[in-house]
This record gives structure tokens, sequence and C-alpha cells, in this order.
């Protein structure tokens, strides 16, 4: 009698104890299976992403000094920047004033330091300035440093006693429309430069 007993309570147990249903079962395998993926979408959540520096190297701008003369309407030392123009200091001089002759300033000039920016007036003639050097140029002559008149820019020409701005222009532009020169006292040609400025200018000029 003690087999049939026990048999019949293994028999009970098995058919009145709840069992998990199939389909729970594969849905707590389900979270079970996805739980670490959102673990990892949470962690990837949290990290900063440093966004990568970029460094951006700044132009250094260099000052210069400059003395506007003459017929500006604000005449006076000015700072300006390297690689400005004759135009940019006239412009921050307040301009011309209506008496100015503009006819042989190069606007398109680059300002140097130290150097003056002269205005004349109509029939004025500019007085001259001495500038700052500027580089030897390969139109002078390297032995003697001389400047070839017929060869030499405006920025050799500055280099001259008595030459500025204006001067140095109103070479460059008789030559141009005149041609080469054939002697040295050929310069005496360009308007505002007389024997004066030619006992100046001889023993630094040469022809080609």
């Amino acid at each position: 009698m003690i087999i049939p007993i026990a048999a019949f309570a293994v028999l009970s147990t098995v058919l009145f104890f709840p069992r998990e249903q199939p389909d729970q079962l594969s849905e707590e395998r389900g979270q079970s299976l996805f739980e670490p993926i959102e673990s990892i979408e949470t962690a990837e959540q949290n990290i900063e992403v440093e966004a990568p520096v970029e460094l951006i190297a700044e132009a250094v701008s260099v000052a210069i000094l400059v003395d506007v003369k003459g017929a500006v309407r604000h005449p006076g030392l000015y700072s300006m920047q390297d690689g400005d123009r004759l135009l940019d200091a006239v412009d921050k001089a307040g301009g011309y004033t209506e008496a100015a002759d503009t006819r042989l300033l190069n606007h398109a000039q680059k300002l140097q330091d130290e150097s003056v920016v002269y205005v004349p007036v109509a029939g004025e003639e500019p007085p001259v300035y001495e500038q700052p050097a500027t580089a030897a140029s390969s139109s002078s002559d390297s032995s003697t440093s001389k400047v070839n008149i017929n060869t030499a820019n405006e920025s050799d020409f500055q280099t001259l006693p008595g030459i500025g701005p204006s001067k140095a222009m109103a070479i460059v532009q008789y030559r141009e429309e005149h041609g080469a020169f054939s002697h040295l006292d050929g310069i005496k040609n360009v308007s505002g430069i007389g024997d004066k400025t030619f006992e100046k200018l001889e023993p630094h000029i040469i022809l080609n």
C-alpha cells in the first residue's frame, strides 16, 4: 500500500502544481537577452566625446607711424598698419581739401614707418622730406649704390636726396611718356626738378 500512495502523491504534484507557460518563459528569456544591449546603449550615452580643438594662427599686424601733411582736412601723425596704402593715410586724415592737387600722388603706394605723406595744393612745389631708407633694388648699381634713372622704380627714386613720392612718380611717368633718358641732366625736364635738385641728384644717379 505504501507504493501506490507514493505514486499518487507524485502524480498529484505533477498535475496540480502550476507550471511556467512557454510564452512566459520565452518572454523572460527574451528580456534577459536584451538587457545587456540596453546597458551598453546607456553606457554609450553617458560617454562625452570631446570635439577636436582647432588652432587658428592669427596674423600679427604691425603698427607704423605716418606724418600726413598739406592739403588734407586733418593733418597730423597717424598710426597705420603695415601694408596700408597712401590713400588709406589720406582717408584717415579726413580726405583731401578742395585745393588739393592729387595728380602726382600714387594712391597705391605702400606706406613706410616714419614716412611723410604730403598733399600739395594746385601750383605748389611740394617740399622735400627725407624718407626712410628702402631696400636696395636690382636697378641700382651695387658697386656704387647709384640709381639707374632709366630702370629705377618709384621706391628707388625715393632713396635719392630731394625726391619724395610725388617727384618719384613724376620721373617714372615722364620716362614712360618720352622714353629713356639720353643724358643725366635730362631728368631736369621732369616737372619739379630744377638745377638745385639736380645738383643733389647728380652724384647718386647713372645711365644704363
